[in-house]
Parts: C-alpha cells; structure tokens; sequence
C-alpha cells in the first residue's frame, strides 16, 4: 500500500511541475511592417529600405544571421543585441539597376521565439527616361 501510494505522489507531483505554464522568457520580434513595397521606380534610384521592429519579448534579442533569396538583395543585421521593449532595425538594400518587376525574400535567424522570421521587398523598376532639350537655333521661328 505504501509503495501505490509513493507511486502516485511521485506522478503527480512530476505532473504539477512540468504542467506549469513557460512564462514569456523568450525574445520575440514585432515587425512595423513584414513587406517593404518599392512601388514603381526608376532604374538606378535609390535601393535601400528599413524594417523596424520591437523585440517585445522579455529577453535579449540576438539575431546571429540575416539571409537574402538572392544575391541582387543585400541585408544588413543588427549588430547588438535588442533588449526588451527596444526597437532595432534591419537595412536591406536591392540591385535598382534590373529592370522588371522582384519580389524578394529575407530570412532572420534569432534566438527569438520563431528562430526563423521571413520578411519580404517588392516593386517594380522601370527604364529611366531621358530627357531631350531641344535647343532654339536662331534661325528657327520663334
């Protein structure tokens, strides 16, 4: 009889503590915004972005590795860590000299909750136009 009842003690007693809610101890991202949309822009303009985001986890934010779909995409890490409550930003910058339409994928890789975070570029690049000065000569009416 004793040892039925040291083996429920022991049960539930291991059942009570590995039942116990894991607090918010991790680090967590909150992005402002997941995509950046370039809209449609001019060859060779300006190429880079910023994402900003919150870790409003309770812990350091660390972000080991920021990773691109492509090569034409460069990220930018964070080199400290986020505390918590701090924002941090991610710079991305794209290669504006290709024209057509991209959508690009960043992968983040931290010690948050979701170890991997994808964030995303879009738009659309579009030839530069020239512009022609037509000069008067003087021979011309005016």
């Amino acid at each position: 009889m004793k040892n039925i009842f040291l083996f429920i003690s022991v049960c539930f007693l291991t059942t009570s503590l590995f039942s116990q809610e894991k607090k918010e101890i991790e680090a967590e991202f909150k992005f402002e915004e997941e995509i950046i949309d370039y809209g449609k822009i001019a060859q060779n303009s300006e190429r880079v972005r910023v994402f900003e985001f919150t870790n409003i986890g309770a812990t350091p934010l660390i972000i080991t590795n920021v990773r691109s779909s492509c090569g034409c995409t460069i990220p930018k890490k964070p080199t400290e860590p986020i505390m918590p409550n701090k924002k941090g930003t991610i710079e991305v910058s794209y290669d504006t000299s290709r024209l057509g339409g991209f959508s690009k994928i960043i992968t983040i890789f931290s010690n948050a909750k979701n170890k991997r975070k994808t964030i995303r570029i879009k738009g659309y690049i579009t030839k530069k136009k020239s512009v022609i000065v037509k000069k008067k000569s003087m021979l011309s009416k005016q």
